[in-house]
């Protein structure tokens, strides 16, 4: 009897220290998330993995704004946010610069900002308190190590012969565009017989992706590889390949970021060669 008394004491006492602990914080904390919008399946899947993980913590509440690819929509959700007083805001930077004014007046407010997946600028960096998200120039970097690699065990690089290679880029600016372009030709330093012979962003959607693809065909007879800086372009210039009456992922070496659901169907179907990943869970 008397060891369960004192284990009620003791559990009595932590439940005292934790009370007195949060004495003063809100009972609910709202948190202000915007969305860059949906263009790919690795913003869908991001997008409910906040959500998700918001929505299941009782003591949090989101309010949430999808900007749909617009930076002025984003600016005026995270003006909004700050008007209601939000207790935290998160957001997606569509593109690197332009978020100084609105991040000073969170300062100013007194609101923390957590940067999801892309970040800002980096004089603008100091204006938030922290970015979760993921080593866009180390992604970069695995893609052109993995096809460094695939060229050697296929025979297909003797450092002599030219390797051409087109580049789908991400929307401009943006964090994930610069990075993953950047690691990729850091990487290529070491390869002199590398060229990237064409390079343009599809913006991220797949339906672009297709576009510029077809763009590169037609102004290129001799494309060895494609590099996508994200899987829904890679897809959409699968499509754009096929009907070229070429074989994507033979004819082609096709090079993905993501490893999203769609690229793995790909690369069992023998069309995509390689996607590096970048979790959306975050």
């Amino acid at each position: 009897m008397k060891k369960w008394i004192n284990l009620f004491v003791v559990l009595a006492l932590m439940v005292l220290v934790i009370s007195i602990s949060v004495v003063g914080a809100p009972k609910t904390w709202v948190v202000g998330f915007s969305q860059i919008g949906a263009e790919s399946e690795w913003r869908n899947a991001n997008t409910f993995s906040v959500q998700h993980a918001i929505g299941e913590d009782p003591t949090l509440l989101l309010v949430f704004s999808d900007a749909q690819q617009k930076q002025e929509n984003q600016i005026k959700a995270l003006r909004s946010f700050i008007a209601r007083k939000v207790d935290c805001i998160a957001f997606t930077a569509l593109v690197e610069t332009g978020y100084g004014p609105v991040l000073e007046e969170a300062k100013r407010a007194g609101i923390p900002v957590i940067m999801i997946d892309r970040d800002v600028a980096k004089e603008d960096r100091h204006l938030r308190l922290t970015i979760m998200g993921s080593d866009f120039v180390e992604e970069g970097k695995k893609a052109a190590n993995w096809l460094a690699d695939y060229l050697k065990k296929k025979g297909l690089d003797d450092g002599k012969k030219q390797i051409n290679i087109v580049e789908l880029q991400g929307t401009v600016g943006s964090a994930p565009a610069i990075e993953r372009k950047k690691g990729f030709e850091e990487a290529m330093k070491t390869h002199p017989n590398w060229k990237i012979v064409r390079s343009q962003t599809g913006n991220f959607p797949r339906s672009e992706g297709k576009a510029v693809m077809e763009a590169f065909l037609k102004a290129e007879k001799n494309i060895n590889v494609l590099y996508a800086h994200n899987d829904d372009m890679a897809i959409g210039a699968i499509q754009a390949i096929q009907e070229a009456g070429l074989k994507p992922g033979e004819d082609i070496i096709i090079i993905g970021v993501d490893a999203v659901k769609g690229a793995f169907a790909e690369i069992m179907a023998g069309r995509m060669n390689c996607t590096v990943e970048c979790s959306p869970l975050l």
